[in-house]
């Protein structure tokens, strides 16, 4: 489980020299101010999120993988561009929805990056099983607050 804490040490956030983030994955969650609240699983708020990671994919300033909202954090699988820098993609990402809709986020963000020895598969499987090991759904497939780009499904390497 992972627990997002306000007020805790403040992390780089940015691939040690010598990493390539353009050919890292990165596990990310994002979580919001108020842990009791719904402030993303809503059918209002959405397709707002929907269309802002779409754009942010079209217009190159990451790559994700899956995107799921829960309804006091997020979770995602996200590859950036080189030069792009992650704590300022992510900062620019969260203030917008922020503007736009009033989502309360938490300062900084948890990530982790994917290194030989892990499987993108198994983060994958935890973020797409997120919803049901919270007891919100019986099933996955059930949880709507899910997004992935057409052409990554089924997942079948980091290919890009």
């Amino acid at each position: 489980m992972i627990v997002c804490m306000a007020g805790r040490k403040t992390l780089p956030h940015e691939p040690p020299a010598g990493i390539d983030p353009s050919r890292e994955v990165w596990f990310i969650t994002v979580c919001c101010q108020s842990r009791i609240s719904n402030q993303l699983a809503k059918a209002g708020l959405w397709p707002f999120l929907t269309e802002s990671i779409k754009w942010r994919v079209e217009s190159d300033l990451w790559w994700i993988y899956v995107f799921l909202a829960m309804p006091d954090h997020c979770h995602f699988l996200a590859s950036f561009p080189p030069g792009s820098g992650i704590k300022k993609t992510l900062a620019d990402w969260k203030r917008w929805i922020a503007a736009q809709r009033g989502v309360k986020w938490q300062t900084d963000f948890f990530e982790h990056r994917l290194r030989a020895d892990e499987s993108f598969d198994e983060k994958y499987s935890y973020i797409v099983a997120n919803p049901v090991r919270a007891g919100l759904v019986r099933k996955s497939e059930e949880w709507p607050y899910i997004w992935r780009p057409v052409d990554a499904l089924p997942f079948t390497g980091l290919d890009r």
